[in-house]
């Protein structure tokens, strides 16, 4: 025999089926004494070796989490994809988690390597654009999967949604910054035409009608990065400006960096809010007013969600919003 001897040469040469070798390997009581005898010396003869490492992997899979998350270089994701690996691992499932780095191709490929690897369930925070490869073979799998933070394909039957009020974030950043005395206000970052830019906007476009005022968007990819390009582009063409929604706290903390270099005050001489709430937030001088997610609790019962679905076969409600609330901090305010 020149390739490797398999349990079912094992089964062939016992003259048993491949299940009771199975047992055998297991040492499963199951198995009458003469012919787990019989097996063994079987194995001996053919040379079969127990990769027992490898069975217990192959084991394992039926308690594997498949996580697929957009950007976790982005403190808001890392600190939901941490949150529901540790409640996973409190009720026994392991979790192979992955980036796809907001690539729709790569995150075709993770899908499909976790599928091969036997997770599950998925939980995808998915990146836009051609997402169809990666919703398409999760259907044929027929993997629990959940969608979360951002809604990309509108199977819900099949890929059940949950997020965050961003209408309701909107309309109380705004109504705070007017009622601080702001009348030209900005909403700052955010990919042009995703509907998550859309979503976070909405809330402050509804208030910004309301009060007779016309709305003022600069939009950017969401990074500190392009949060200080996008200052220094307010305060030049726009210099009338007086407070700023930002679609997150990267890009709250790139404009707050750009003013402090440009000699411009946050707070009392212009107002700022964020929105997701990162622990920065909190630590930053002046501290940054900021639309709560909770995404730690979100991360929870995420898990919780999942498991109910996987284990007691409790499918989700199609789509879930959750509330979400504004923390005034100094930046808003200028009271230190």
């Amino acid at each position: 025999m020149n390739r490797r001897p398999t349990i079912l040469d094992v089964a062939s040469h016992a003259g048993v089926s491949k299940s009771t070798v199975s047992l055998v390997l297991q040492g499963s009581p199951l198995v009458k004494g003469e012919t787990a005898r019989l097996v063994r010396q079987s194995m001996s003869d053919v040379g079969y070796v127990y990769n027992r490492a490898a069975a217990q992997l192959r084991s394992a899979s039926v308690g594997l989490i498949g996580m697929v998350i957009n950007d976790l270089r982005n403190p808001f994701f890392t600190e939901f994809a941490t949150t529901l690996q540790m409640a996973l691992s409190s009720s026994g499932y392991a979790t192979v988690m992955a980036n796809s780095d907001e690539d729709p191709e790569l995150q075709s490929r993770l899908v499909r390597s976790m599928i091969e690897h036997g997770v599950s369930a998925l939980v995808i925070s998915p990146t836009y654009g051609d997402v169809a490869a990666s919703f398409d073979q999760i259907s044929r799998a027929g993997l629990p999967t959940l969608q979360v933070l951002r809604k990309v394909d509108d199977r819900l039957d099949q890929f059940p949604f949950a997020s965050f009020d961003y209408f309701d974030g909107g309309v109380q950043a705004t109504r705070h910054l007017i009622a601080e005395g702001a009348r030209r206000i900005a909403f700052i970052g955010g990919t042009e035409g995703r509907p998550i830019t859309e979503e976070r906007i909405s809330g402050y476009r509804h208030e910004m009608t309301r009060i007779g005022a016309k709305p003022l968007v600069l939009y950017g990819r969401p990074t500190r990065a392009n949060g200080a390009a996008l200052a220094e582009e307010l305060l030049r063409d726009h210099p009338d400006v007086d407070a700023a929604i930002c679609f997150n706290d990267l890009v709250s903390l790139g404009m707050m960096a750009s003013f402090g270099r440009l000699g411009r005050t946050v707070g009392a001489g212009f107002r700022l809010v964020g929105f997701d709430d990162i622990e920065e937030s909190a630590q930053v001088w002046p501290a940054l007013s900021s639309v709560s997610c909770d995404i730690a609790t979100f991360g929870k019962e995420t898990a919780t969600t999942l498991l109910d679905w996987l284990i007691r076969h409790q499918k989700p409600v199609a789509e879930r919003r959750e509330p979400v609330r504004l923390i005034v901090r100094a930046s808003s305010t200028g009271k230190t």
